[in-house]
């Protein structure tokens, strides 16, 4: 069963169909007039849809069990041709088109087992997905343009050689994957004024992205918000508030994390934990979803 751990939960849905062809058209008048023998096929077949949905991870090996939170099924009658159509939806990290697809199937398969005392000939003619909705891809609005970024560590005992730096190159190596050019990497110590200078200098220098990783704890040192708050132009607290929440549900000291989100001018600047894990886990949160800034801005200052 693939990880899942990682990523983001958002509103999945998808809508699935099956088509079953009875063999004579004296069967769509029987569904019709409710007169099949074995009783209403929609109502069976919609009972047997449901359950199929909710039990899809009982059966499928590599499907996650998922909380469906909404299943709609409708049948249609096209000529001699019974439609039928599953939509699934729920709050998760992964889709729901397996789920989609398996309740289709299973009330096709009613429908069959239903109408063959009294057609032999019932063909179930395809089960197929439509549509999907509310994974990663939905959401990966990255700007076709070039994003110039800066890496910066905030650490006394890395920028004085007592410990490899391993989140700032974390964060380059997320960057890059998305295309993310990081021109400038840099190690300084918990100072307020280069702390500060890195910032003057991403904007002044029309960085699109800086991004600084440490001091964003309580220990004394640890005064990267402080610096940086005041220089913000415009706060995003959306963004770190994210970010939290995603750490939370998997350490419970990430509530203790103070980063910060927001701009100076054009440039986006970003605070993240020092720690790895703690860096890893906040470019999972964010990226590639806070790349949508990007594309909002340049509908102002960029050609598309």
């Amino acid at each position: 069963m693939n990880d899942i751990t990682h990523k983001i939960t958002t509103l999945r849905s998808a809508t699935a169909e099956a088509l079953v062809r009875p063999g004579k058209m004296e069967t769509i008048e029987f569904i019709k007039n409710k007169t099949v023998p074995k009783g209403d096929v929609y109502e069976f077949s919609r009972a047997a849809a449901l359950l199929a949905v909710k039990n899809t991870a009982h059966v499928i090996p590599d499907c996650h069990p998922l909380p469906v939170e909404s299943c709609e099924v409708d049948f249609s009658i096209n000529n001699t041709d019974i439609l039928i159509r599953v939509e699934v939806k729920a709050i998760y990290r992964t889709g729901v088109e397996v789920e989609a697809m398996y309740g289709a199937a299973v009330a096709a398969l009613t429908i069959y087992d239903m109408l063959k005392p009294i057609d032999k000939n019932v063909e179930i003619q395809h089960i197929k997905l439509l549509a999907k909705k509310g994974g990663k891809s939905d959401y990966t609005d990255i700007p076709k343009r070039k994003i110039n970024a800066m890496v910066v560590v905030c650490s006394d005992t890395i920028s004085k050689g007592n410990k490899e730096d391993k989140a700032g190159k974390t964060i380059i190596q997320r960057l890059e994957q998305y295309g993310i050019t990081v021109s400038e990497y840099a190690i300084i110590p918990d100072e307020p004024k280069d702390i500060a200078r890195k910032a003057e200098l991403a904007s002044q220098n029309d960085f699109d992205l800086l991004i600084y990783t440490g001091g964003t704890g309580l220990s004394k040192r640890d005064v990267t918000p402080e610096t940086i708050l005041p220089m913000l132009d415009r706060e995003v607290p959306g963004i770190m508030e994210a970010a939290r929440k995603y750490g939370q549900e998997r350490m419970p000291y990430a509530m203790v994390s103070r980063g910060v989100a927001g701009y100076i001018e054009n440039t986006l600047i970003l605070a993240l934990p020092g720690s790895t894990r703690g860096a890893e886990e906040s470019m999972d949160a964010l990226f590639p979803y806070v790349l949508h800034l990007f594309s909002v801005a340049d509908g102002g200052r960029h050609d598309a």
